[in-house]
């Protein structure tokens, strides 16, 4: 049993996002609820939601679901599209700032078969 959810079109960096991202790859569902909990990154909060996204889709798939028999199997950030302002510079020039997002993709999966199909 898997389920996958996505967010996408959020703020922040891809580059920043993976850090975190690799902080719960391969770890089960409590543990990584943990991690997220603590984390002082401020993706991390949105990482959470995603996580506790995907344990609702899980449910609603499959009915009644263990989530600590459940581990993260897959996780990965994507870039979103880049929002381009400007900002005024010396001598009347105008230098690009570049507004960075990214799109988080979390599947999470059962222990047994290591999250790839049904058991």
């Amino acid at each position: 049993m898997q389920a996958i959810a996505r967010v996408r079109n959020l703020r922040g960096s891809a580059r920043k996002a993976r850090l975190v991202l690799n902080l719960i790859r391969g770890k089960s569902v409590p543990e990584a609820q943990r991690i997220l909990n603590f984390s002082k990154k401020r993706v991390a909060h949105n990482v959470a939601k995603v996580l506790n996204s995907a344990i609702a889709n899980a449910t609603v798939k499959e009915g009644k679901t263990d989530i600590d028999n459940m581990v993260v199997s897959s996780v990965y950030a994507d870039d979103g599209p880049i929002m381009k302002r400007y900002r005024p510079r010396a001598h009347g020039r105008a230098t690009i700032v570049r507004r960075r997002t990214c799109h988080i993709t979390l599947e999470i999966g059962d222990k047994e078969n290591n999250g790839k199909g049904k058991a």
